[in-house]
């Protein structure tokens, strides 16, 4: 199953507007970079510090309202930058560290279900509060299944990746205090394998998380699970078609780039 022209349509168009509003808004945030500058010239850290900027453009600009997209094609409920509220009680703090600090020492192995129904024994109903976790990349609703998704960088380092595991199971723990009978799932998305070919190889903790179980979804298989179907080929063929509609825009922005 490929994406509809409709979709195919609709994320196209999200993606220049993102794109056109970068290149029309752009300004470098620091213009004195002397060591920089004196190395590699100021017009390639120009050029440098543009594509960074552009970088940070596609997580919260490109990919969160692309996945909604996604998710909605396939007949779900999908909202981005969701506000998950809840309370965590005392004894169910003891218990997400307690899980945490057995994960990085080793002596459990991953288990995403068991890690569920552990903290869902012990929390108790809470207030819907804020909490400094709250905010969810992705809320994606499957059937009865509820998906929370912190879409990250390509290359979490160790300590990233302890503190998002952490971050997942609290995630857990405040949607169960609102109600205890809920499926929930909470999961990392990794938006492309930068190792591809190659298997996606950044697992410094092995065992942290159940991969089994895709609570972390990698490239093809993150896009796809959106969509309900294998359309990761279309997609990338969608951006490289707003690439080509975009190609002069964004070589007029690189020659003046060069020029300042």
């Amino acid at each position: 199953m490929s994406l509809s022209p409709k979709t195919a349509s609709e994320i196209c168009k999200l993606i220049v507007t993102a794109i056109r509003e970068k290149l029309r808004n752009y300004n470098p945030e620091t213009k004195h970079m002397p060591f920089h500058h004196r190395l590699l010239g100021k017009d390639r850290y120009a050029m440098f510090s543009f594509i960074h900027s552009m970088n940070t453009t596609f997580g919260m600009s490109i990919f969160e309202p692309v996945a909604v997209i996604l998710a909605k094609s396939a007949g779900n409920y999908a909202k981005k930058q969701h506000k998950l509220l809840g309370k965590i009680d005392d004894e169910t703090e003891e218990t997400i560290r307690k899980i945490h600090h057995q994960l990085r020492k080793g002596d459990i192995d991953a288990s995403k279900i068991c890690e569920i129904e552990q903290v869902r024994k012990t929390i108790k109903e809470g207030k819907p509060e804020t909490d400094p976790d709250s905010t969810v990349d992705l809320f994606i609703k499957i059937k009865s299944e509820e998906n929370y998704f912190d879409i990250i960088s390509a290359k979490p380092n160790m300590k990233e990746f302890v503190a998002l595991k952490l971050k997942l199971l609290r995630w857990t723990a405040l949607r169960l205090s609102q109600d205890k009978n809920v499926e929930v799932f909470t999961r990392l998305a990794v938006p492309y394998n930068p190792y591809h070919p190659e298997p996606y190889e950044r697992w410094t903790l092995k065992g942290l998380y159940d991969l089994e179980k895709g609570e972390v979804l990698v490239g093809d298989e993150f896009w796809n699970f959106l969509a309900g179907a294998d359309i990761y080929e279309d997609l990338l063929n969608v951006f490289q078609k707003a690439g080509e509609e975009l190609r002069d825009e964004i070589n007029e922005k690189f020659e003046k780039l060069r020029g300042n």
